[in-house]
């Protein structure tokens, strides 16, 4: 049987770690202005509904490996509070993983919204 208490204990505790994210991780910040910026322009270029799905995907998948890698990085500090060589190469790892993800969803982003600015802009500039 499901305990429906623990389920929304669960679900409050996940939303106190995203806010927590959000209000003290510069980087998550960032993705958070920068996920702002491509959704107006999303609702300015009317984008369909499948265009959508992929655009909030993507930003999901920053944040997700952002929340991710933070907690990663606070777990390292909390083990080993000192420099450490293989804390560095996890936390390495962990940052290039976000980077990854950030660099992809760039990709699908330009390929996306870069499309049909340039349609548009280009019937402006006609």
């Amino acid at each position: 049987m499901i305990n429906l208490l623990k389920v929304v204990r669960s679900f409050r505790f996940a939303g106190a770690g995203i806010l927590a994210l959000f209000r003290y991780e510069n980087n998550a910040r960032v993705h958070l202005l920068a996920a702002s910026g491509v959704v107006a322009v999303s609702f300015w270029l009317q984008l369909n509904r499948i265009e959508w799905a992929i655009i909030l995907t993507q930003i999901g998948l920053v944040w997700a490996a952002e929340g991710v890698n933070t907690a990663i990085e606070k777990l390292c500090d909390l083990v080993s509070p000192g420099y450490h060589p293989q804390v560095k190469a996890i936390k390495d790892l962990s940052a290039g993983a976000v980077l990854l993800v950030v660099l992809v969803a760039v990709v699908v982003g330009s390929l996306l919204i870069g499309m049909k600015l340039y349609t548009r802009f280009q019937l402006f500039f006609s």
